[in-house]
Order: structure tokens, then sequence, then C-alpha cells
């Protein structure tokens, strides 16, 4: 059973897994596309949307629902967590509710997100990381810090590790002053395998040399690679500003035992010293005034929980996050439509959540429009993006 979004990466995604399954003979396969929103107030700008930009998903990706049989479960007000949200959640849906005429309650106090932006610019230069889990928005926050800085007239370089995302396609417009590029674990991994076979293993016999390559086939090798490139990343970070969008899973593990861990690899497979990039990245990292982590979420029980486990990991590695991004809240917008006023409603336990695991705190609203081009996605860190939000809390 796969399980999507209606959304155009998610079910992009579920597809090429769907490939790679079927690849290797699992071909007895359904998909359960999760959370579908229908708006019951089509006047209402957030609903009518949502649920437009999730139809334009799934027109998209027809061929692939056509080829595979697919479920649709309904999008619930309430978060689906304990027992008995679980029962609800095979029953249909409630009536909806009548339209909610009394305010939302305001959530804690918050910075601006164009006051983060300003405190990172002051130091003129350093590492920005966006962290959390998959799907919650970190290429997108990544890469609107990126066009701040860029637009505040500093030299930024946005890379990414994550392969969902799509950082060239959101940027397609040219913007002075920023760079983009990918770690692509495949390429990484090729050039490393091709660097040890050409230095180490130039001399070996035929025996040694098969050896040598199996070992170069081990899934060490590739986290080797994408180490590497990432501690060449952030090593750029004593120039400019650097934008790292890390990958959703694997990072944090390797930033626990960076060196240590990388330094056996490489002594076992290439015999060389540790590169100073790699020898000073946890020092780096470690620093605040070098590398500034900021935690991305939303509103949702998972999300939050996840990131907060993320939180304690950084910390026994003795990195110490900026700050955390509540992103895509609907309790920031003006939404009047039943279901996703007590969606945005039942949000404010996560704000109060947050500010309760850390000092900084700062939030973004759900979007009618997406934040793609440069323009949308320097909204998201403007003054005016900051101050409608706090306007718009006191529905």
């Amino acid at each position: 059973m796969l399980v999507t979004r209606a959304a155009d990466s998610a079910l992009a995604e579920a597809c090429r897994t769907r490939d790679e399954l079927a690849e290797v003979g699992i071909a007895n396969q359904a998909l359960i596309i999760n959370g579908r929103f229908r708006a019951t107030m089509p006047t209402d700008p957030i609903a009518a949307a949502l649920e437009e930009r999730e139809s334009r998903a799934l027109e998209k990706h027809a061929d692939f629902l056509a080829s595979i049989d697919h479920y649709t479960v309904p999008l619930r007000a309430e978060n689906i967590v304990g027992g008995e949200a679980l029962r609800q959640l095979l029953t249909p849906a409630p009536p909806d509710a009548p339209v909610e005429t009394e305010p939302l309650p305001a959530p804690p106090p918050f910075r601006a997100p164009a006051d983060i932006i300003k405190d990172v610019a002051a130091a003129g230069r350093g590492v920005i990381l966006t962290m959390g889990k998959g799907g919650v928005g970190k290429t997108t926050v990544a890469a609107g810090i990126a066009v701040a800085l860029a637009r505040a007239g500093h030299k930024v370089h946005l890379t990414t590790t994550d392969p969902a995302a799509h950082l060239a396609a959101t940027l397609a417009d040219g913007i002075d002053g920023l760079t983009v590029d990918r770690i692509d674990p495949a390429a990484e991994t090729a050039a490393y395998t091709e660097e040890v076979l050409a230095t180490r293993g130039a001399n070996l016999d035929a025996e040694a040399r098969a050896l040598l390559e199996e070992d170069l086939r081990s899934p060490c090798t590739e986290e080797i690679a994408v180490f590497r490139a990432f501690a060449r990343s952030v090593d750029r970070g004593r120039e400019q500003f650097v934008v790292l969008d890390t990958a959703p899973t694997g990072h944090t593990l390797l930033l626990l035992d960076a060196t240590q861990a990388y330094h056996r690899e490489l002594n076992r497979q290439a015999r060389e010293t540790i590169p100073e990039a790699v020898r000073e990245l946890l020092p780096r990292l470690r620093d605040p005034g070098f590398c500034k982590v900021f935690i991305v979420t939303l509103p949702e029980t998972t999300p939050v929980h996840e990131a907060a486990a993320l939180q304690e990991d950084l910390r026994r590695a003795g990195i110490t996050p900026a700050a955390w991004i509540i992103n895509q809240s609907l309790a920031l917008t003006e939404t009047r439509d039943p279901l996703l006023r007590r969606r945005a409603r039942s949000e404010h336990r996560f704000f109060h959540e947050v500010a309760s695991l850390h000092p900084t705190v700062t939030a973004t609203p759900w979007a009618v429009h997406p934040p793609i081009g440069a323009e949308a996605l320097l909204a998201l860190f403007s003054e005016n993006q900051s101050s409608e939000s706090h306007a718009k809390v006191h529905l």
C-alpha cells in the first residue's frame, strides 16, 4: 500500500516507488491518496486554492493513477492520532460544521520571518541549514532564505541533498548573487569510486582490485561520497552564505559521529588522510556564529514531535538550533471554510508546544499561490508578509 498526498511531489515519489518495487518483482500494489480536500465554501480563497492545487496534481499524474488501484481518504479537521481518531478515520466524515464566527485564540508571540533574515544577514557569511521531517517545506524555506539574502546584496550559494527537491525549477528566473546546485548521491558516489580505483587501486593485482571494487559497492561508499560533498559545501561558508536543504534522513546520524565514521571508512577504502573540510565540519556546525540551523515543521502532531526528536539529536551532537519555523499555517490565514477553520484552531496547541521547545519561533502562512519563483519565495520573508501574518492571527 503506497500512501501519498494529492500533491505533485508526493505523487511523483509514489510513482517512482511503484516502479522501483516493480523492478524487483513486487507488483501487488495499491495507492492510498490521503487527506484529499473538498471545499465546502468555494468562495473562500484558501479553500478554493487548496482544492484546485490538489486537482491539478491529480490531473498531472492521471496516467499513474490509471495504472494502479487507488483509494481516497478525505481530509479530516482533527489530527488522526490515538485509537478513537483512527476508528473515526474508517467511518463516514461528519456533516460540515457551521461557519465559525468566534475569533481564533492568539498563538504565543513569535519572531517575524523578516527579522530572522536580518539576524542571519548580520554575520555577512556562514552556513544556514534547514532541517525537519520530509514534506514540511525545507526546500521552500531554504530557497526563500537564499533569495532574501541575495536580494539584500549578499553572495549566496543554495544547494540540496534531498533527491525529491526541485530547486532549479523553483528558481527558474535567475537572481544576481545567487547560485544553485544539488548534491547528486549517484554522481558523487561514481566520482569517489573512480578516484579510489585510480589511486589506491592503480597498482593492485586483479584479486585485490576485485575486493576493493566489492568494498566500494557497500552503502558506506555513498555515505562517504555524499558526506564529502556536504563538507565541501559547508566549507564554502567561509567566503559567502551557503544555504543547505539537508536530506530528511541520514544526515543527522552522520553529523553525530561525523569525522570518526568518515575516517574509519575512508581509511578502509582509500587509506587517505581526512580532508580539512571534513575535519573542520563538526566544529563549524557547532559554532553558532558560523552555522545557523533552522528546524522546519508543520503545525501538526507528527512533524512537531519528529522535529523535537531531531532537536535532541542535534543538541547531543553539540549543535544548537537557531530557531524553529512553523510552515504553512492555516491559523495565519483568513480562511472561513468550516473544515480548514477547525484545522486552523487545532494548530494553536502546536504553536504553544513549539514555543515551549525553543525560545525563537517564526511562522509562515499557507499561501494561496505556491511559492514558486523568486518573488513568491521572497514574500515568505518580507516585511509585508510579517505584518500581515501578525494581523491575521486575530481573525
